[in-house]
């Protein structure tokens, strides 16, 4: 009995351990399952483009994450290179031709003309000969390059002013398929780096204008053009890295222009650059690059593409551009103007001219009855500062508007009516 009981207790030993085994080895190989899910959790997570921000109890029970098509980092590269290969061929590069005086070097004998005396004539017979240079001629050289993009199936395209301002030069436009147009221009914004240019052909590739004034910081954007004006649609890529930059711009011709309201990138942006356009990840052009900080890494800066469509609008329908005038010289007060003048506010336009009348004659200004020593808080509601000055403000209504001024004249806020004029084409 007793032998009998001991075998009983010895099977259900054996079955015990049996399955304590096996229980110890599904454990085991549930971790295991456990470790390489959690494993491909963060490893996706980490190629996720919109990674939302995780709370303390979602990072201890971490939820399924699944890699889609739409948050993965190849399909971003996908959609660059997608609208990359659908905007290049409306992209054009613009080549600048001038004739040029040849020059020729030749040698002169300074004292051949000289009537020496005897005496010293064996003292110079020699050869001595400086060299001068004299004109043989013109000829047509290229003397710069930029880009542009076609923004209507006729041949109507978007550039910078100061790629075409000498109007003694030649414009030849070149297209993505090696095609070359003689180009005109159209017109040249009177306050803005913009230009439209015109060349005769048919059924051509556009580019799909955007809305400027929904951009964010951050947000993707591609560059192409005419890289150092001999690598044709060049493409690079970036971010929005700031919005409503002031700048002063010049060329290597001397020019200088005061913009405004930029919008600053990161996507390299090169000489031969300029009047390319800045594409969104919708494929819609959002500015056009017109200037580099010298001495930085990567910053370029673009016009809002919103300028454009209005100067394309005006010229369409005006057949030229006309700029809203308020006819002011202003400072924009900040900290430093407010102590230096002594002003009550530390915002707005103070209508001041360190010489003569702040307030232009017959202009719609002086007709409002604006003062020196006034101070524009807003126009239209909209606060003058810094970041968006009165020019800022203005250049976004239309000639003949009338719109309201909150001004401070005294320490009294008063509100005025003025409708807008043209700017003068000669005014200094």
């Amino acid at each position: 009995m007793i032998f009998k009981n001991k075998k009983i207790l010895l099977f259900l030993f054996l079955i015990f351990l049996s399955l304590f085994f096996v229980f110890t080895l599904i454990s085991a190989q549930t971790y295991n399952q456990n470790f390489i899910k959690n494993f491909l959790e963060l490893l996706f997570q980490s190629f996720s483009l919109n990674k939302p921000p995780t709370t303390n109890q979602e990072q201890k029970n971490p939820p399924n994450i699944f890699l889609t098509p739409s948050d993965s980092i190849f399909d971003l590269e996908e959609k660059v290179v997608k609208i990359a290969n659908e905007a290049s061929p409306a992209v054009v590069s613009i080549v600048i031709s001038k004739y040029v005086p040849i020059l020729e070097r030749y040698y002169i004998n300074p004292f051949e003309d000289f009537d020496l005396p005897p005496e010293l004539k064996p003292f110079f017979q020699f050869e001595f000969k400086i060299p001068e240079l004299r004109q043989k001629g013109y000829e047509k050289r290229e003397v710069g390059a930029g880009s542009g993009f076609l923004v209507s199936a006729d041949g109507l395209i978007v550039t910078n002013k100061h790629v075409v301002i000498d109007p003694k030069a030649e414009y030849t436009v070149y297209l993505n398929d090696g095609r070359k147009f003689l180009a005109k221009v159209l017109t040249t914004h009177p306050t803005d780096d913009l230009a439209l240019i015109k060349i005769n052909a048919k059924n051509l590739p556009t580019l799909k204008l955007g809305d400027s004034d929904k951009l964010k910081l951050g947000q993707f954007v591609i560059a192409i053009g005419n890289a150092l004006g001999e690598f044709q649609n060049t493409v690079s890529f970036g971010v929005v890295s700031g919005l409503k930059r002031n700048i002063i711009a010049s060329d290597e011709k001397g020019h200088v222009e005061r913009l405004e309201g930029l919008i600053q990138t990161d996507a390299a942006i090169n000489f031969g650059n300029s009047g390319g356009p800045l594409i969104n990840l919708k494929g819609e052009v959002i500015g056009v690059n017109t200037a580099i900080a010298g001495g930085a890494e990567n910053v370029g800066f673009a016009i809002p593409i919103n300028r454009v469509k209005k100067m394309i609008e005006e010229y369409q329908t005006k057949g030229k551009i006309e700029v809203p005038f308020l006819g002011v010289y202003y400072l924009l007060i900040d900290e430093e103007i407010q102590k230096k003048y002594n002003l009550p506010v530390n915002y707005g336009a103070y209508l001041y001219r360190e010489k003569g009348n702040a307030i232009i004659p017959f202009s719609p200004a002086e007709k409002a009855g604006l003062k020196n020593g006034d101070i524009i808080l807003e126009l239209d509601g909209e606060k003058v500062t810094f970041q968006n000055s009165l020019s800022q403000i203005i250049s976004k209504k239309k000639v003949g508007q009338r719109v309201s001024l909150k001004i401070l004249r005294e320490g009294k806020e008063l509100n005025l009516w003025v409708t807008l004029g043209s700017l003068p084409e000669n005014l200094p």
